[in-house]
Order: structure tokens, then sequence, then C-alpha cells
């Protein structure tokens, strides 16, 4: 479904799916999830924001390009991955800068939620 979000004050069109209770947002390359029981926001998120070194699947869905290969270096925010999902096309990015160490998929594979997609070592500075 589609709805309306309002981030940093600014009214934004996200769509929006209820997965296992679990209510996933998508807006502006960024993904979003909120306990639909409780109401609280989880850290659940995947694809852009955060610190982590791994870039996971934030639904079920399709892998449908890799833009990176193992080994090459990543910058944060730097795009790694496309996937289709809820007949949307999202951009998955690295939280982190660093070499990526691992990709646990293939394109054109279809996905669980939470599967870890790239795995990132983080550059040491």
């Amino acid at each position: 479904m589609e709805v309306k979000v309002r981030i940093n004050g600014v009214d934004h069109k996200a769509q929006a799916q209820l997965l296992a209770g679990t209510l996933w947002v998508h807006a502006n390359g960024r993904t979003f999830t909120m306990d639909a029981g409780t109401g609280r926001k989880s850290r659940k998120k995947a694809g852009a924001g955060g610190s982590s070194d791994t870039v996971m699947s934030p639904m079920p869905g399709k892998v449908t390009k890799i833009l990176v290969q193992a080994g090459a270096e990543v910058k944060a925010g730097q795009a790694v991955l496309v996937m289709e999902a809820m007949k949307m096309e999202y951009t998955l990015k690295s939280d982190i800068a660093g070499t990526v160490e691992n990709i646990s998929c293939v394109v054109g594979e279809q996905v669980a939620l939470g599967k870890a997609l790239v795995k990132i070592k983080p550059s040491a500075e």
C-alpha cells in the first residue's frame, strides 16, 4: 500500500507492507520497520542508515542486480545491490566504508526477510 510519511518535517510518499507482525515502510531509498503489535520502532533496517557491516534483505524479494564484487572497496552509502519486492525496485546501500568480503546471493535468487546479502569488512580508519 502507498502511505504518506513525514521525515524531518517533509512529507513523502512511501510503500508499506505488513509482514509477520512487522510494518515495513520504504521511503527515499531507506527501509524502516515497526512492530505492529507494540507500535515501537525496531532496529531492523537494511540498505541505508545504521552502522551494520552486513547488507540484509529488508523483506522477501528477488535480487535483480549485484553492483559490487568480492574484494571491491565501497563507500558508506554506496549502492551494492538491487532487489524487487512488493512490485517495487529497491537499491540496498552499504552502511559503512570498507571492502566487500562476501556476497551471499546471486542475481535471480528469491531471498527471505533478513537474509544477509553482502558482508563488508570495515575500513581501518
